[in-house]
């Protein structure tokens, strides 16, 4: 055998080798929901029909005090880097409010999951929402390590085709009639996973779906299975009974007193529009319920290709439950193409189950989030509830974790930050993990601080004006700081600041630490967006 084709061969062993070391590490499935409150799903003590989320969960770990970031963006820049949103540039939304941490979109010192799978030599692919930014800024699925990108740009819309781009280019519909996003979902999916086996790669998949996101958007069929259901009961009597199945499954401690309804929302017994209600929580349902169906098919894909068992699937939610009022089109009944509207504060209430407080807010209710891990080679007791506290700076430091990937110092020439989170793996292995000492959030000027049993927050002075532009009632302003005790006070009812002053004044010192180290800024200070340049005059005109 000559030199030459030595090395051929020697070269050839190389990479069949790697392609089996890439084969023994496990795929990871990232599955992100859109405005959904801690107890929808079923395993959450849910009313929406959940049995692919159920099968997961009874595989794998739920925990039950896993955090987000209390809004959309915010999540999402955090999910994708592990660093708190304001490090990647998010610290707010979309608006440059002229200061790094308020840019309005991702910055280029941080890596996505997908550019660190990639590297690692996984196939990274990405579907659905993206909202951390767009190709002015060059921060497109495709531009940030994601070798596939089946990606909406554009305003919510279920029943929309024209808004989706399939790696970069404007996707063609093969079925425009007949399309509905979340079904897509899992097409797409399957498609991205099968690219992965053909190159021999484990596959880094993450699926931002829309569901549940406004506007009110489902098939009639799906709508139908779930109306009439809440019409008779409403949200107060749904709120107990979800907070007795909550407490049974051991997700709630039954020593929390399920939370009062918010003062904003009436008594179920003084609505008198019950039908319009019951069909708003019905289309909500049947969103969820169309999502889960979708998630059901990319798992039985799996199973089909022999790659379940070896691959770690993560579910959870962006921020809690949507108590905003949209309301478009409210002439037309909710769930079709014509409507666009929300499904309101009552609902998101009974969303939110046992805890106070919103979507935008840092309250239990606005941070709080399912999280199911199933991973049947890597889990060692399926079936089982965490109550290690954990948060969404923790899924970049799982992966890397699990996927024997190298989270870089440097990457194409820019300064990374080093990881915030902590992997998630030994709770995998052993049930427990080091924690955090402390974890932060703050938005829109909504803050809050968690260390130990303690967490400290406060609600945005002004805050109010969202509840009147909701077209409800405004809430009571908060004190400057409340303090509760979360082991035994998680639903947040009895605030402790006046009774131990000392501690209110050293988690909020640390608040105050972590705000200058990763830019958070006052919220009156900070939000008003910089002005876009004016356009330039056209040639021959005044």
């Amino acid at each position: 055998m000559n030199i030459t084709k030595m090395l051929r061969v020697l070269a050839a062993g190389t990479l069949l080798g790697a392609g089996a070391r890439a084969a023994e590490r496990p795929n990871i499935l990232l599955i992100l929901s859109d405005d959904m409150g801690y107890s929808d799903i079923g395993c959450y003590g849910g009313d929406v029909e959940t049995p692919a989320l159920d099968a997961l969960a009874k595989k794998g770990i739920r925990f039950s005090q896993f955090y987000n970031g209390a809004r959309c963006m915010p999540t999402r820049a955090t999910l994708l880097t592990g660093l708190y949103a304001h490090q990647a540039g998010l610290g707010h939304m979309g608006e440059d409010w002229g200061v790094p941490s308020y840019s309005g979109h991702l910055l280029k010192n941080c890596v996505t999951i997908g550019e660190v799978m990639q590297q690692a030599g996984y196939h990274t692919s990405h579907l659905g929402k993206w909202h951390v930014g767009g190709l002015p800024q060059g921060v497109m699925p495709y531009q940030r390590g994601f070798d596939r990108s089946w990606v909406r740009q554009g305003k919510v819309d279920y029943f929309r085709h024209d808004l989706y781009f399939l790696d970069g280019k404007k996707w063609v519909c093969p079925d425009p009639d007949g399309f509905y996003s979340t079904e897509e979902m899992d097409r797409q999916a399957v498609g991205f996973i099968d690219d992965a086996r053909q190159q021999g790669k484990p596959f880094f998949l993450y699926a931002a779906y829309d569901a549940a996101h406004w506007p009110l958007h489902a098939k009639p069929e799906d709508i139908a299975k779930y109306r009439g259901r809440f019409a008779d009961k409403g949200w107060d009597q749904l709120r107990q009974e979800r907070y007795d199945r909550q407490v049974k499954m051991g997700l709630v401690d039954a020593s929390w007193p399920l939370s009062p309804r918010d003062p904003s929302v009436p008594a179920y017994g003084e609505v008198k529009d019950r039908d319009l209600w019951d069909s708003r929580m019905a289309v909500y349902c049947a969103q969820i319920d169309s999502m889960d169906r979708s998630i059901g098919r990319i798992m039985a894909h799996l199973e089909k290709t022999g790659l379940a068992d070896n691959t770690l699937v993560l579910f959870l939610q962006d921020n809690g439950a949507c108590a905003e009022g949209i309301g478009k089109k409210e002439s037309v009944a909710p769930g079709g193409p014509d409507s666009y509207q929300a499904y309101r504060m009552p609902w998101a209430n009974l969303s939110n189950t046992p805890f106070r407080m919103f979507k935008h807010f840092t309250g239990e209710g606005g941070i709080s989030t399912p999280l199911i891990a199933s991973w049947p080679k890597g889990i060692k007791k399926p079936g089982s509830i965490s109550r290690e506290v954990g948060h969404i700076i923790d899924i970049m430091a799982t992966c890397v974790d699990v996927g024997g990937a190298a989270y870089p110092q440097e990457y194409k020439g820019n300064t990374i930050l080093p990881m915030e989170g902590r992997s998630l793996k030994p709770v995998f292995e052993t049930g427990a993990r080091q924690g955090h000492d402390y974890l932060f959030w703050e938005h829109e000027g909504n803050r809050a601080v968690r260390h130990g049993k303690w967490k400290l927050l406060s609600r945005y002075a002004n805050d109010v004006s969202y509840y009147a532009e909701w077209g409800y009632p405004k809430a009571p302003r908060a004190k400057e700081w409340e303090l509760y005790d979360m082991e035994a006070d998680r639903t947040e009812l009895k605030d402790l600041s006046g009774k131990h002053p000392e501690i209110v004044q050293a988690l909020a010192a640390k608040y105050g630490e972590w705000a200058a180290r990763v830019g958070a800024r006052p919220f009156d200070e900070i939000s008003k967006p910089i002005p876009k340049p004016a356009k330039a005059a056209k040639k021959g005109k005044k």
